[in-house]
């Protein structure tokens, strides 16, 4: 099977989201801008949110790019991927809604692990798909980013519990790691 269709829905999937997670966004009834003071949390629980899938989707165009085909197994594990990011526009809205309590920020970490992992296995699946000796093996090598992030979310989870910011700064912490061009596939495909 080619890989424009699985492409095009996950394209369509994470546009939806982001568009659920700005309908969140609540304008206030006051006219100054004091009544913007209460709204900071789900802004700021909104910011972290886009820029997490905006990561997934960057990350998930190049990783497609370096492959030419998918199969049955590949598009479940993708599907898995989608639906753990389905997810962020609710544990945002509850995060910011609670101004970042515990429980909340727990969850958000939890959802943002479980789909760091739906992550791996889809790059796993696809890996085994094409060969150790595909581009995108020899693009990907060992992932260290990868991995570091899902040890960074397991101890953030339980962090969240005792100290929220904490868990937050790890949460900003990761995404900043994404944020820095990872151009592993790009130059590969070059070569």
């Amino acid at each position: 099977m080619t890989k424009n269709r699985m492409e095009a829905f996950s394209d369509g999937v994470i546009a939806i989201i982001i568009t659920i997670m700005v309908l969140e966004l609540k304008a206030p009834h006051g006219t100054d801008l004091t009544a913007l003071t209460p709204l900071v949390p789900i802004f700021l629980s909104y910011v972290l949110s886009f820029v997490f899938l905006g990561i997934y989707w960057n990350n998930h165009h190049h990783l497609l790019h370096a492959v030419a085909h998918v199969d049955g197994r590949i598009l479940w594990a993708n599907l898995h991927l989608l639906f753990w990011l389905s997810l962020v526009p609710f544990v945002t809205a509850w995060m910011g809604e609670n101004q970042f309590a515990r429980g909340p920020v727990a969850l958000y970490g939890a959802v943002m692990l479980f789909a760091a992992i739906a992550y791996f296995i889809l790059v796993r699946a696809l890996l085994s798909h094409h060969g150790r000796e595909s581009v995108l093996a020899t693009a990907l090598g060992v992932d260290f980013k990868g991995k570091i992030s899902m040890v960074i979310y397991l101890v953030a989870i339980p962090l969240a519990l005792v100290k929220w910011w904490l868990a937050c700064a790890l949460y900003v912490l990761v995404s900043i790691m994404w944020l820095v061009p990872d151009r592993r596939i790009e130059k590969t495909l070059v070569e």
